[in-house]
């Protein structure tokens, strides 16, 4: 694995955002291609999501590297498409080849350890392995997570499903990735 972010561009479009599918133009962006890992960052040899961060602190690193972390319509679009893919890699259910779910290892893994669930621009682990923070703030003190983690259900590694965590929470569980302007 390269020790720097990668980015792929993910061109926009208009999302048919969440259960209702509604109709939101997106901006075309630029998305790390995995979680980011410590390894990334030049912090070791860390190939696994950075993870126990505040969502301060994952955007100030975000900002950082000259982008902000991404807004669930955003991370959506990223994750269904055009096709409204069911799933980031498409409408198949998942299996242990595509995610890091619950019924998996058990615990994160490596962020490039599932090429068999990319989207098909190539992004990594956008279901499994760890939640990601995004930009798009909650009623009360929050934000919204997507992705799903290691000890997830299958049904919350969905494109559409969201989560939602305090802004302080520094989980073993969340990670993040950094979109930026072409």
């Amino acid at each position: 694995m390269d020790t720097r972010p990668s980015w792929i561009r993910v061109e926009g479009g208009v999302c048919r955002f969440g259960d209702k599918k509604r109709s939101i133009r997106v901006r075309t962006l630029e998305w790390t291609r995995t979680v980011l890992a410590p390894a990334q960052l030049g912090y070791g040899s860390v190939q696994k999501p950075l993870t126990g961060l505040a969502h301060c602190d994952a955007a100030r690193i975000a900002q950082e590297l000259g982008g902000r972390l991404p807004r669930s319509l955003e991370w959506e679009w990223a994750a269904s498409g055009p096709e409204c893919r069911l799933y980031p890699w498409g409408d198949e259910e998942p299996t242990a080849r595509r995610a890091n779910l619950r019924g998996g290892p058990g615990r994160t893994t490596p962020v490039d350890a599932y090429p068999d669930g990319a989207t098909p621009e190539g992004l990594l682990d956008m279901a499994g392995n760890v939640w990601e923070w995004t930009s798009s703030a909650t009623l009360g003190d929050g934000f919204v997570l997507r992705g799903a983690s290691h000890d997830s259900p299958a049904l919350y590694a969905r494109s559409t499903f969201l989560n939602a965590a305090p802004t302080e929470l520094k989980s073993a569980g969340i990670g993040f990735r950094v979109v930026r302007e072409p």
